[in-house]
């Protein structure tokens, strides 16, 4: 069995949700505190032991490849001045030379064309693949938290959470069995209609997927928006090894929306010793404030 060593970053999206915001800027460099939400999954896929980083690019998204390279003037600045702390943690923002590596999808047309964008750079071995909108903070890194259970289970591992059941259609749900953290996955449907959804066990963007994902994607064949959907090429891998989702431990934000974006921003900022105390007594008063209006 082979481990995991490559990560997939599908970046080339629209980010037509956060307009005009994302017009000329990532939607995957949108700061939550002070790290672009991109940052918060390369670093999670560092924490999980990811050795080569594969980021799936579109047009205007050279901020990415900007943010992890060397800027040699900011870094004479700082160090000029004094602050090594700031330069400090610019540093350890690179990747290793050679282990950052960047592909074109030319038009976006789904996750699964994204994915498959990147078949060259990972060859024939198992990956991950890690969507920065979806932000999952908990003690134990989340995609640690699959590669744990790959290391048992081998096959596919993706994470999975209960959603409530108006919103499936959100979702690529899952069809299985088993209750419990851990459970066999035996169908997928992208995106159904409560009417149509085998359970309200949802993907939330976290995948170790093996190579042969490859070989059903390369048919770009549509499916639900009429996009190539990951969802429907990992239907067809479901019996040939096994499958498995995960409840993972951790809280999960859904930075794709404005609401998840902003909780986001508030959770994290609620949580760092440097701004808790100030941030809440800001918060409160903006609320008492906000309530005092309102009466």
């Amino acid at each position: 069995m082979k481990r995991i060593r490559k990560a997939v970053f599908p970046v080339g999206g629209l980010g037509t949700r956060f307009l005009p915001a994302t017009k000329a800027m990532p939607k995957e460099m949108l700061t939550v505190v002070d790290k672009p939400l991109i940052q918060y999954a390369v670093e999670e896929a560092k924490a999980a032991g990811i050795e080569e980083f594969i980021f799936v690019t579109g047009r205007g998204k050279t901020a990415i490849e900007d943010h992890f390279d060397r800027s040699i003037e900011l870094e004479l600045t700082l160090s000029g001045r004094g602050h090594d702390k700031q330069l400090k943690e610019l540093m350890n923002i690179l990747p290793i030379e050679g282990t950052a590596m960047y592909t074109r999808q030319q038009e976006p047309l789904g996750l699964g064309h994204a994915v498959w964008c990147a078949r060259h750079l990972v060859g024939d071995e198992p990956f991950a693949v890690l969507s920065a909108d979806e932000m999952i903070l908990g003690q134990t890194p989340c995609l640690k938290q699959l590669m744990d259970i790959y290391d048992q289970q081998g096959g596919n591992v993706v994470a999975v959470m209960d959603v409530p059941a108006d919103q499936t259609n959100k979702y690529g749900i899952v069809e299985t069995k088993d209750s419990g953290n851990l459970v066999s996955i035996n169908g997928m449907v992208e995106k159904p209609e409560i009417n149509k959804a085998p359970s309200t066990l949802a993907i939330i963007g976290r995948y170790i997927l093996q190579p042969q994902i490859f070989d059903h994607l390369e048919k770009k064949e549509r499916g639900v928006g009429n996009e190539i959907q990951l969802t429907d090429a990992m239907i067809k891998m479901i019996g040939e090894k096994p499958f498995h989702g995960l409840r993972v431990e951790g809280k999960r934000y859904d930075c794709g929306s404005k609401m998840g974006f902003l909780m986001a921003i508030v959770d994290n900022a609620l949580n760092r010793d440097d701004l808790k105390d100030e941030f809440l007594e800001e918060l409160q008063k903006a609320i008492m404030d906000k309530g005092r209006k309102c009466a």
